[in-house]
């Protein structure tokens, strides 16, 4: 039996994380935070001195990365595990961030990190959560959703998430590279930002969080007849 695939894609801000996390947990299903996939690759690279130009030997970064997501209770963030190491506070940086931004536009990187991602799906199901979920790694999946959110408040949410861990906040800088990576994942030439042809678009602006997730679990739902939507 094939596992149902849920796609979250959509930029960086949009509520996607948090989305993904209240849909695996309340199913049951797994996760797959593919933007940590990009994050950790970046980070290793970079915490090894390698120029992220270099592609093939970010690419057998990529390939050697050893990860598992843990979905949180509600309220709490998912634990990305890293070789055995809890590295989620480090992998929710701005720096991680923009690291993952650049080492993502490698076509060699993508190829090296695309099977791996397929891997993640497996019964009773998979909420993958990216850029190119539902355009490129799960094209096949039952439900895709492209959420999105004006620059504007997604640089508020980010600024609200920094002065909550008590980090001293710049509301244009978050702006503007907010912006940037817009402009760079929207751009690159291999899988660049963008909705599939059968997503649903879903504008999370002026929402909260748990309408936007009480209308795609209504989603999921429709396309999945197993769905119970009861606690």
């Amino acid at each position: 039996m094939t596992a149902p695939v849920v796609t979250i894609d959509g930029p960086s801000g949009s509520g996607k994380g948090t989305l993904c996390q209240m849909l695996a947990h309340q199913l049951g299903w797994h996760l797959l935070d593919s933007g940590a996939l990009y994050r950790l690759t970046g980070m290793a690279a970079d915490q090894r001195g390698i120029d992220l130009a270099e592609e093939s030997a970010v690419a057998e970064i990529a390939s050697s990365l050893d990860v598992a997501f843990i979905p949180g209770e509600p309220g709490e963030p998912t634990r990305v595990i890293l070789d055995g190491a809890d590295v989620s506070t480090e992998l929710r940086s701005e720096r991680s961030g923009g690291l993952a931004s650049q080492v993502a536009v490698l076509p060699a990187v993508r190829k090296a990190l695309l099977q791996r991602q397929r891997d993640f799906a497996q019964l009773p199901g998979l909420v993958a959560d990216g850029r190119d979920m539902g355009t490129v790694v799960f094209p096949q999946a039952g439900l895709k959703v492209f959420l999105t959110a004006s620059a504007e408040e997604r640089a508020e949410r980010r600024a609200k998430q920094l002065k909550a861990k008590g980090e001293s906040v710049n509301l244009g800088a978050l702006l503007g590279e907010i912006q940037a990576r817009d402009e760079r994942d929207s751009q690159r030439e291999h899988a660049p930002l963008k909705p599939a042809g059968d997503a649903v678009q879903l504008d999370s602006t002026g929402l909260a969080i748990e309408e936007v997730f009480q209308r795609v679990l209504t989603l999921v739902s429709t396309r999945f007849a197993v769905i119970d939507q009861g606690d």
